[in-house]
């Protein structure tokens, strides 16, 4: 799949996110929004085999935005974007920032007062840019990076807990399978942190 075809893909699913959370004739319990702070593990450069660079991608701080919908009960969708704040590089030479999309089906479980389990399964796609000294053009625009895109499978798991009122402080881990990610020592990372976000509820 090329770049402008992924492109869309995102662009697609993130936009039926939208809709359905913004929906009005959604049958809507809650919906939560939320912002956090993760790193990255995965196997080190030395682990790297057959066609994968040797090249990890652990470490980094990585700022993230969550959204999700509770459609039927416990039940709904969710999305997130999480990207690395600063550049690393890659193979010590060439300037790179992974970024990770997927939309996921949310299960959400109470496991006590204010307290809640969040379980995730979903798809997307790991975006790394590979930053070039000079730029590059194609018929829309000039940029000075180009982005390699695989797609993956997505797992995760949050602890929910609500302090005060609507807010929540999130705890969370997720994995990524990422196919065919020869830029990288394997197609598997974890990354995990903390998200604090806000609760909407129908009244």
């Amino acid at each position: 799949m090329n770049q402008t075809k992924l492109l869309s893909a995102r662009l697609m699913i993130f936009a039926c996110a939208a809709i359905l959370a913004l929906s009005s004739s959604a049958p809507a319990q809650q919906m939560d929004v939320a912002v956090g702070m993760s790193t990255v593990t995965a196997p080190s450069a030395s682990e790297a085999q057959g066609n994968h660079a040797p090249q990890s991608l652990t470490g980094g701080a990585f700022p993230s935005f969550s959204a999700d919908i509770l459609l039927f009960k416990n039940f709904g969708v969710q999305g997130e974007f999480g990207w690395r704040a600063t550049r690393g590089q890659w193979l010590g030479v060439q300037p790179f920032r992974p970024m990770f999309y997927d939309f996921n089906a949310i299960f959400v479980p109470r496991l006590a007062e204010r307290t809640y389990l969040e379980l995730l399964a979903g798809l997307g796609s790991q975006a790394t840019r590979f930053y070039q000294p000079t730029q590059v053009c194609d018929p829309f625009a000039c940029r000075n990076f180009v982005t390699v895109n695989h797609f993956m499978g997505h797992f995760g798991v949050g602890l929910k807990v609500y302090p005060a009122r609507n807010f929540f402080v999130r705890p969370e881990a997720h994995l990524y399978l990422v196919n065919d990610n020869q830029e990288f020592s394997s197609g598997r990372a974890v990354r995990y942190g903390i998200s604090i976000g806000y609760t909407f509820r129908n009244r």
